[in-house]
């Protein structure tokens, strides 16, 4: 009997292994860090909105910090404190503005030259700087084992700051900007954030247990037609879920808005884990982080999310949803 138990034992860890390797994660703490995520976001949602902006704001401020280890393990630097403050001021006034799109932009264009200017100068790393990026560049196995001295390069710096704020700062912007009209807040929040996930679970379940054609192995091997296919499916059932609980009057006119929703996300969301994955084979690095167990770093979980913020938060408003 006991010989019985441990082989079913055996049998389950081999499952979970290939599990595992076929999604390239560990499964059970991506499941218990992706239940927490959803516990935390919909606890601010329900609470109060204010709560779920301050939310967005601690994580973009979290991707900033992981964002500039990544940056500095391929000898690239951006003013972290100024990129905080002029990005959080960014995120606050989209939201409390009165005019929310208006005041986006006018922060997003002082930001630029701001953040331009101040990557300009030359400012220390400190040691915990470096030995997070001689961390970063060691879990390569082509990269080197110790951290070279910085190669300054200040144009190079500039060049990565203003990527930054029109990464971070600008696509986190469109997450709060959907909560400001049509007085849906917590069902565009949903759809939002939400979407893009359901997305990406649909594609890595169609992809470890259907994928066989890659979609772009030089980039992402793991990325399969099917994988892309699963993610246009689940989020475009995802976003009929959402519309039957939030829209149920709109049905007769409004049917066709959750095909292209899902749609958008599947390809959009796609193309940003893709575009995600060029930048980490640029920099060097497997992860963009390590702070959500089983999902690398905050930045590897929200790219598709910031990607199809812009075209779900112009999709919402264009419909009047």
């Amino acid at each position: 009997m006991r010989m019985h138990t441990g082989h079913r034992g055996s049998e389950a860890e081999e499952a979970l292994q290939d599990i595992n390797k076929k999604t390239g994660r560990n499964m059970p703490q991506a499941v218990a860090t992706a239940v927490v995520l959803i516990v935390l976001i919909l606890a601010c949602l329900l609470i109060r909105i204010d709560a779920f902006v301050v939310l967005i704001v601690v994580f973009m401020i979290l991707a900033l910090w992981e964002l500039r280890v990544d940056f500095a393990a391929a000898q690239l630097r951006f003013p972290l404190v100024l990129m905080v403050l002029s990005s959080s001021i960014t995120l606050l006034a989209a939201y409390y503005a009165d005019r929310h799109i208006l005041a986006a932009a006018v922060c997003i264009a002082a930001s630029l030259p701001l953040i331009a200017i101040g990557a300009s100068f030359d400012f220390p790393a400190g040691a915990r700087l470096a030995a997070a990026a001689a961390n970063k560049t060691a879990s390569n196995a082509a990269a080197p084992l110790e951290f070279a001295p910085r190669h300054v390069n200040r144009l190079d710096d500039v060049a990565v700051s203003i990527f930054t704020v029109l990464y971070i700062p600008l696509l986190a912007s469109c997450i709060v900007l959907p909560l400001t009209f049509n007085d849906h807040p917590v069902a565009h929040a949903i759809i939002v954030v939400f979407l893009p996930a359901i997305s990406d679970t649909g594609g890595l379940f169609a992809g470890a247990w259907l994928g066989k054609h890659k979609l772009s192995p030089r980039i992402s091997p793991k990325k399969s037609v099917e994988g892309l296919l699963g993610s246009i499916l689940f989020s475009i059932i995802g976003a009929y879920v959402i519309f039957a609980f939030t829209y149920p009057a709109l049905w007769s006119t409004r049917w066709w808005v959750p095909i292209v929703m899902g749609a958008v996300v599947g390809i959009v969301g796609t193309f940003g884990d893709l575009c995600a994955s060029m930048l980490k084979r640029d920099i060097g690095i497997k992860d963009m982080g390590h702070l959500l167990k089983g999902h690398g770093g905050v930045m590897d979980r929200v790219d598709s999310i910031l990607l199809c913020a812009p075209f779900l938060a112009a999709l919402l408003w264009a419909t009047g949803l």
